[in-house]
């Protein structure tokens, strides 16, 4: 907790002593008060305790340890890709993928003064990339930090007047800074997609569209991912997302992010899992959830 900008701990010890009161009901995000993720845990649980935590393995922990009982996760953005890191904890937190949310993403430049040139911006790494066209036609450094929200405390309580944060507006409020230009981010149709986790799997009733998200890992042989991915056009299954990582220093073992569309007890789904694991050395579900967006296009 103590890693928050001192101007941010205040608030970040009320949330946690009210969270640490109905755990239960308290939903875990990454970042300090007024971040992207706080403002996805209101949306997605206005009955909710946000609990702010500094980083996405601190939240995780908070799950794991009853602190919190889920936490609130982006896990990819429409302008700049996956969230780093999120692919790697996942598959070692022992949680659970049970929902899933999408929020529209606005970010706001603030600083100290309105009235001064801008030399820096600090920010979470995928708040810079979404705004990355901005900052270079206007010459402003990224810098990056922890998250926005705290990006805002730490130019709030420093003596650079030139130096800017990139977050939400609500952050600019709670800090006390003046905020420059609104709706800075590259596109206007600037999306991202969180996850909810939970200690418990969760099978949400089939009355609408449901996904799937697991992990595996390919044997090391010619043809392989040809041949998983093969488990699944053969029995219609349509797979919205594949993404490849690396684990450990071989660099022979590759493992597979994937989502599909459907769930376990679906036939088609349990013939494709099941032939799969004949091509991998191993096979592991995150979660089975509802579709908060619709993913099949219909011409």
């Amino acid at each position: 907790m103590d890693s928050f900008p001192k101007n941010a701990l205040g608030m970040v010890r009320k949330l946690a002593e009210k969270a640490a009161e109905q755990p239960e009901k308290a939903i875990a995000f990454q970042g300090a008060p007024g971040a992207n993720s706080h403002l996805a845990a209101l949306d997605y649980a206005p009955d909710g305790l946000p609990l702010p935590c500094f980083s996405f393995e601190d939240a995780i922990d908070a799950v794991k340890h009853g602190k919190a009982g889920c936490a609130i996760i982006p896990i990819e953005n429409s302008l700049n890709g996956r969230v780093a890191d999120i692919h790697f904890l996942l598959p070692e937190s022992g949680l659970f993928i049970v929902d899933e949310y999408f929020m529209p993403i606005r970010h706001c430049l603030m600083a100290q003064s309105a009235d001064v040139a801008i030399h820096t911006a600090m920010s979470h790494p995928q708040a810079l990339g979404q705004c990355r066209h901005y900052l270079r036609k206007r010459g402003i450094i990224p810098v990056a930090y922890a998250d926005t929200a705290a990006a805002a405390a730490f130019v709030a309580q420093h003596d650079d007047p030139h130096a800017a944060a990139i977050a939400p507006r609500l952050a600019a409020q709670i800090y006390g800074l003046q905020p420059i230009e609104e709706a800075i981010e590259d596109a206007p149709d600037n999306m991202t997609r969180f996850v909810v986790l939970a200690p418990e799997a969760a099978m949400p009733e089939a009355n609408g569209p449901l996904m799937t998200t697991f992990v595996f890992e390919v044997k090391n042989i010619p043809a392989a991912l040809y041949k998983a991915l093969g488990c699944f056009a053969t029995n219609g299954v349509n797979m919205t997302k594949l993404e490849s990582y690396q684990q450990g220093s071989s660099f022979a073992a590759t493992e597979f992010y994937a989502d599909i569309e459907g769930a376990p007890g679906d036939p088609a789904i349990d013939r494709a899992l099941t032939e799969l694991g004949f091509h991998c050395n191993s096979v592991r579900l995150l979660g089975t959830y509802r579709q908060a967006r619709p993913r099949t296009v219909i011409d």
